[in-house]
């Protein structure tokens, strides 16, 4: 299994950090990409990414809800970060748009998706985006900037879906697939499989049974459950086929 979205960095692990990436292969997790949110996060994914090599992939990004009053200053420190470690991301991200909290910054959270979004093309990267409460505006960004990537944490409509994979993008299921009251399976019934990624959004978003835990890569495996039941195929199946979408769109071995 390979997760495609782990904040392995942040503060929730800080106690045993080492220890939790050491108990991943034994479950079968081959790989994980860490995503960045902020200025604060370009330290620590690298950090944890350059003591893990071939096993933390790094990425970099500005999140939506990291788009303040000084949105241009992080902006600007971002993607010096990001051209300055090019060579060794594997994508811009995370990044998007999220209306859920606050809307004061709506138009200056367009404006960073956009630019950065614009960046990863130059530089011939995919993007993670975050998208809540905003699809309309993030799907129109992503249509009219192009590139490629995958919709983190995925669980619009059965529409929104399939305007995802118009765009040729990707959709990342973690465990909201696995919620008692989630919907997310009769949705993905449109998305064949060459289309997911499986990702964990750790140390958030832990599936069914562990929901309300820390959540770490190796829970995947009850994602990769639930998906088997929705595909009606094998769990290896599922594996073989989300390792091969994540290593393509990524490029990591």
């Amino acid at each position: 299994m390979i997760d495609t979205h782990c904040h392995i960095d942040e503060a929730a692990f800080d106690a045993d950090r080492e220890e939790v990436i050491a108990r991943q292969p034994e479950s079968g997790v081959e790989a994980m990409i860490v995503p960045g949110v902020n200025v604060a996060s370009i330290e620590t994914v690298l950090q944890v990414c350059h003591a893990h090599p071939g096993y933390c992939y790094p990425a970099l990004g500005l999140h939506p809800e990291d788009v303040k009053d000084n949105w241009r200053e992080q902006l600007t420190i971002v993607e010096r970060a990001i051209r300055e470690n090019g060579n060794e991301l594997v994508a811009i991200g995370e990044i998007g748009l999220d209306y859920y909290w606050d809307k004061t910054y709506k138009e200056a959270q367009q404006i960073v998706l956009r630019q950065q979004m614009e960046l990863a093309k130059e530089l011939d990267l995919p993007v993670i985006l975050h998208n809540r409460e905003s699809t309309e505006d993030i799907l129109r960004i992503a249509k009219e900037v192009g590139g490629r990537g995958v919709f983190h944490c995925f669980n619009g409509s059965r529409e929104t879906a399939q305007q995802i994979l118009d765009l040729g993008f990707y959709l990342g299921i973690g465990g909201v697939l696995t919620f008692k009251n989630s919907k997310l399976a009769e949705k993905l019934e449109i998305v064949p499989l060459d289309r997911l990624l499986l990702e964990t959004d750790a140390p958030y978003m832990a599936p069914v049974p562990h929901r309300g835990e820390r959540n770490e890569s190796r829970l995947m495996v009850h994602v990769v459950d639930k998906l088997a039941e929705v595909y009606n195929c094998s769990k290896e199946a599922i594996i073989e086929a989300t390792n091969t979408n994540a290593r393509q769109l990524f490029g990591i071995k």
